[in-house]
């Protein structure tokens, strides 16, 4: 063997270089760029959408996720409206399975048991704010109408919240002397009736100012006073007693 042969021989031999890895999705560094405003500046800088994203990142981590939140922000409205929306219709959007749909569905599960924390057993005269976001948050964006009752003791505070009718999307039966009744088995002093216009126009029907006025009717020789009736709509709410109709 020659020379030339054994140098060519003891050459150390180089392996192939390796792949480069793959470069990270791009939606990674968004997310942390997300996540950075929403710790930096709070939910008030960020839009619906965006807001959205934060409760997609969880349940859906292998995939950008901001078309789905514009998808369901263009269906339903508004970050509020999806989390309200019933999980069978927020499963007609596609990317959203059963797994997404439940996750949302605890989100808003969250926040109403939150809300309904800032007015039970408290005096209803002293946080009345608080009644009105309880009841936008529970009622508000709801697909069919429903009659809730909010009995008071006699210092006003809440003493029970019951949901007495669920309707359709135009019309809840309500049977004033059933509202009665329950009140006396609560031995409740007073009642707010709350009802939802899925419409969105919170606007009394002449229908509601009639059950409203009967049921005072009813209630005032038993001792039960009608504080107040508050429709509530996508749009804001109305108050029977601030429009001068009880």
């Amino acid at each position: 063997m020659s020379a030339g042969a054994d140098e060519r021989s003891a050459r150390p031999v180089r392996s192939a270089s390796p792949a480069p890895s793959s470069a990270a999705p791009h939606y990674h560094g968004h997310r942390e760029r997300l996540r950075g405003r929403f710790q930096e500046a709070g939910a008030e800088a960020l839009a619906d959408y965006e807001l959205l994203e934060l409760l997609l990142f969880r349940s859906i981590p292998q995939r950008d996720v901001k078309p789905l939140a514009k998808a369901l922000i263009a269906r339903f409205g508004s970050f509020a409206e999806v989390l309200g929306a019933p999980a069978a219709r927020l499963t007609e959007i596609k990317g959203v399975g059963e797994g997404v749909a439940l996750d949302l569905k605890i989100v808003e599960a969250a926040l109403q048991r939150m809300a309904k924390g800032a007015v039970t057993r408290r005096t209803v005269l002293s946080s009345w704010s608080a009644v009105l976001d309880y009841c936008r948050t529970t009622m508000a964006f709801a697909e069919r109408e429903q009659f809730r009752l909010l009995f008071l003791d006699k210092k006003n505070a809440v003493i029970a919240d019951e949901v007495q009718q669920t309707g359709t999307v135009d019309h809840t039966p309500v049977y004033p002397r059933e509202v009665v009744r329950r009140a006396l088995e609560l031995s409740a002093s007073a009642i707010i009736l709350v009802h939802n216009h899925p419409s969105g126009d919170p606007t009394p029907s002449g229908a509601d100012v009639k059950m409203t006025r009967e049921l005072v009717d009813i209630a005032k020789p038993l001792g039960i006073a009608i504080h107040d009736h508050v429709i509530v709509g996508r749009d804001g709410h109305a108050s029977f007693r601030g429009l001068g109709l009880i």
